[in-house]
């Protein structure tokens, strides 16, 4: 397939710069560019990202926050005629950051990307397309963010949207892929347990009457009716697909995550390098974990990741209680409620 050559220059549009006054990240000035703005035929579209440092001061950030030529989740957001276009790519948990988490931009640095997007979002379609980085990863997610870049794709084959990847089957299940060895069988299937019991009992938990306690609002911020009920939907969700679904485990990953998982394509989750050293149960546990990817499939709680480990997470709940709710961590850590909270 023809690749989009890509060109980052003058005729670059300007990109505006994230209103979170209190994050460093807020100066940086995102641009998004390609060489003319009507592409054609079934070529791959992809963008040019700069990040430009234009202060006297050095800025430090997650590496995460900014652009990669890997997928690891939904950096971008696109509209075809003002309607998203759903993100079909990786979902990826990761461990909390640590200093070789950061990526530090000098004054006057600009850091320049290509991202090939046709591989995590459908762009097979007709249209005008707006296009925009929200990269992610603090714990007020989306920093750093151009503004919106239009694109008209014109002469594409047009192909039908696929329709999401649902196992036909219905009983409980567990399959292993990616050359499991038996006792990584036996770990996985102790992890299913303890992550069906993490997801029972938190469902048990918000059958109670909505009230404020410690632990809701620990991971999920103010209370609302709505927002508690959101949250025992998705905990039942899980929990029923835990206890109902034919779940796939693939032990291929060779990646420095804990797993990761496609939203579109229940209920398989690729178990990578930071799972195995994991407790069983605990904080950023093996259980946790299957729990947190239990969440990101689109029809069990379409979750996203703004946010990594506990500190991030907990300060979610406070910033932004409605992107907790979105948040994989937050379940996670709800759900292993370590420290025990009421």
């Amino acid at each position: 397939m023809k690749w989009l050559s890509l060109v980052v220059g003058a005729a670059a549009l300007a990109l505006s710069v994230s209103n979170a006054a209190a994050a460093a990240s807020d100066r940086l000035l995102v641009r998004l560019s390609v060489p003319t703005p009507v592409v054609r035929g079934d070529v791959d579209v992809t963008v040019a990202v700069s990040v430009t440092n234009p202060t006297r001061e050095a800025i430090t950030l997650l590496r995460w926050e900014l652009p990669s030529d890997r997928h690891e989740g939904a950096a971008f957001r696109i509209l075809l005629d003002g309607k998203p276009v759903p993100y079909t790519g990786p979902l990826v948990k990761r461990a909390a950051p640590t200093k070789e988490d950061y990526v530090r931009i000098e004054p006057g640095a600009t850091l320049s990307y290509e991202v090939e997007l046709t591989g995590a979002y459908d762009l097979s379609r007709n249209g005008m397309y707006s296009v925009e980085y929200i990269g992610k990863g603090a714990a007020d997610a989306g920093a750093i963010r151009s503004e919106a870049m239009y694109l008209w794709l014109e002469s594409r084959s047009e192909r039908a949207a696929a329709a999401p990847v649902v196992p036909t089957a219905d009983a409980a299940s567990i399959t292993f892929t990616g050359n499991c060895s038996a006792s990584r069988k036996t770990t996985l299937t102790n992890a299913v347990a303890a992550a069906t019991t993490y997801a029972a009992n938190a469902q048990t938990y918000l059958n109670r009457t909505p009230a404020a306690t410690q632990r809701y609002t620990k991971w999920f911020g103010a209370l609302t009716t709505a927002r508690w009920n959101t949250a025992k939907t998705h905990y039942t969700n899980i929990n029923s697909a835990f206890s109902t679904k034919p779940l796939t485990l693939d032990c291929s990953c060779t990646q420095s995550y804990y797993a990761y998982v496609y939203p579109t394509q229940p209920y398989k989750i690729y178990v990578c390098n930071a799972f195995w050293s994991a407790p069983l149960t605990g904080t950023d546990s093996k259980a946790g974990t299957l729990v947190h990817e239990m969440s990101h499939f689109n029809v069990v709680a379409s979750t996203d990741d703004w946010a990594y480990g506990q500190s991030a997470a907990a300060a979610l709940a406070i910033s932004n209680p409605t992107r907790a709710l979105d948040n994989a961590d937050s379940h996670e850590y709800f759900a292993e409620n370590t420290p025990s909270l009421p």
